[in-house]
């Protein structure tokens, strides 16, 4: 009788989790911790992302997405462009040999994007998704030298408030999945691939980001049939 009860037990779970979703809310809207990571500049950044969604139809989705990031991170001579590189050439042999020049930074970063989203639905407790990634970037750049010769650098490169900024548009892709608490809370975790090339007067190509996001998603409205 034992085995019994905990075969249907097991058969009602199964069941129910891979059951379709019979309420999928017109508008969805997240909100949470998000890092960006730009393996390239070794720049680690910390914020906030939020997004906001229509449920077109019940696997296809409208929406867009902002992101902003604070960090630090060092700028080396071997991250500047070619050009560059021929400026700083007299000043770079004058130095010891085996001494590098590093400058430190911050940073503020602005991400928006806009685009399609597909989500699939076939279990209930668990939506899966994936949408291309395609926006703008704003980074804001505030530079700190810690000497008299590399704030002549970074003066020469920037100007003497050592501070710049720049933007550029990135392109790639992205995913994640919310799991489904009730059928209007969920919780979200979703990861992008991007590339994007900025601060192209004095750094070396384009780079590649990751940005990761964890957080409270939010499903209302009507039931898309």
């Amino acid at each position: 009788m034992r085995h019994w009860l905990v075969s249907l037990l097991l058969l009602v779970l199964s069941a129910s989790a891979l059951a379709q979703q019979d309420y999928v809310g017109r508008f969805d809207a997240y909100g949470g911790y998000s890092f960006l990571e730009s393996g390239k500049l070794n720049l680690f950044e910390r914020g906030f992302n939020g997004e906001f969604g229509v449920n077109v139809k019940r696997w296809v989705a409208l929406g867009f997405d902002f992101s902003v990031f604070t960090g630090h991170s060092s700028l080396t001579p071997n991250k500047l462009n070619p050009a560059t590189q021929a400026q700083l050439l007299p000043i770079l042999a004058l130095l010891p040999p085996g001494a590098t020049i590093s400058v430190p930074f911050n940073t503020t970063t602005y991400t928006y994007s806009a685009g399609p989203q597909i989500n699939i639905r076939k279990l209930k407790s668990v939506t899966f998704f994936v949408r291309p990634a395609l926006g703008a970037l704003h980074q804001e750049v505030t530079a700190k030298p810690g000497d008299p010769l590399t704030g002549a650098i970074v003066a020469g490169l920037i100007g003497p408030s050592n501070k710049t900024s720049s933007t550029a548009t990135f392109y790639g892709f992205g995913g994640g999945f919310d799991i489904n608490a009730t059928k209007h809370v969920g919780i979200r975790m979703a990861g992008d691939f991007v590339h994007y090339a900025i601060f192209q007067s004095f750094l070396n190509g384009g780079e590649n980001a990751i940005r990761f996001s964890v957080g409270p998603s939010f499903h209302f409205g009507g039931n898309v049939q």
